[in-house]
């Protein structure tokens, strides 16, 4: 076991130090591998089992907010030390937790591959360990979502939609895998989808006034009268009278964010159709665009029943968070 420790600390100081060297030497790191939103956790199989294995799930395999069914954060793979070799440390996120007199709670990057982030735990009891995992986790988590939205982009950017309906309507631009088209564009709101199996994925747009949303006591319940309003008006169900609207049950989950460089509510919850069983996730940002006085709404929403939404609902963020308030004038 010390010899392991040994050689994954003195792994990651030749990262530090290959990198502190002026861009004299360069290390050549492969590039990462893994599905999207998969995490690989390297620690001793029975530690796994025990306290800090469970404090671990708890964190990083906690149930996400915003979807109609339990999914998790991260799909977790389990690996001991011993087989950390070759190609497995080659996964983009990696949580590293063992037992040892030193105590350790720290994130690196690049360390074996390029994109890549290794969070690393190590102490003398289960206690420290949790402990440690507590104050490093809610970082560690974020840092791994931003490699996984970066990776998520890599993979949709090399064919994108060549389609302007944003940039006419809104002056923005999106970067939108070209398999999505628009299905329809009016003034003042964008629909855009793309056929998936069992369902469809969907991205709109659209802007309110800036003074749409004066009070804080009633965000929320704006933000459902907004959304109901939009799908009434655009978004119809599959019968006459039927369109979408928050699902009435739950109300959504609000959150700060930064968006295109500009501040944004994201809001996070399930749609369903008025008149009709269906349902779905959404994620909605509301963003301050000051400079053109106005509020823009994009949203991304699923429809895909008997079928877990995760990746879908993640794509779509990784869409949504390309937004671009100052596109370069188009070549052609």
């Amino acid at each position: 076991m010390k010899k392991i420790r040994t050689l994954f600390v003195a792994t990651l100081l030749v990262a530090v130090f290959a990198c502190n060297d002026s861009g004299k030497q360069k290390r050549f790191l492969p590039p990462s591998t893994g599905p999207v939103n998969s995490l690989m956790v390297v620690m001793d199989t029975e530690l796994w089992k025990g306290p800090v294995g469970d404090k671990i799930r708890d964190e990083f395999a906690a149930q996400i907010i915003g979807l109609p069914q339990i999914e998790p954060l991260f799909s977790i793979t389990q690996l001991p030390p011993k087989v950390f070799k070759g190609t497995t440390t080659y996964s983009r996120s990696i949580l590293y937790v063992e037992r040892d007199s030193t105590i350790l709670a720290h994130i690196k990057s690049n360390a074996y591959s390029q994109p890549q982030k290794v969070a690393v735990i190590t102490g003398p009891t289960d206690e420290i360990m949790i402990h440690k995992l507590d104050s490093l986790a809610p970082i560690a988590i974020k840092e791994f979502k931003d490699v996984e939205i970066a990776e998520s982009q890599r993979r949709f950017e090399r064919s994108l939609s060549k389609d302007k309906a944003m940039e006419e309507e809104f002056g923005i631009r999106l970067k939108v895998p070209s398999l999505y088209k628009v299905g329809k564009h009016e003034k003042n709101f964008v629909w855009m989808d793309i056929q998936i199996p069992k369902g469809t994925m969907n991205i709109i747009a659209y802007e309110m006034p800036w003074d749409s949303f004066t009070n804080d006591s009633t965000f929320v319940q704006d933000i459902v009268r907004m959304r109901d309003s939009i799908g009434e008006k655009y978004i119809p169900g599959p019968y006459e009278n039927t369109y979408m609207i928050t699902e009435k049950a739950f109300s959504p989950y609000v959150f700060p964010a930064e968006i295109g460089g500009k501040k944004a509510a994201e809001v996070k919850g399930v749609w369903e159709i008025h008149g009709y069983p269906m349902a779905g996730p959404f994620l909605t940002y509301i963003i301050n665009d000051k400079e053109n006085n106005r509020r823009l709404i994009l949203e991304g929403f699923t429809f895909a029943p008997s079928t877990e939404k995760r990746d879908y609902m993640f794509e779509l963020e990784a869409i949504l968070k390309t937004v671009d308030f100052n596109p370069a004038p188009s070549a052609d």
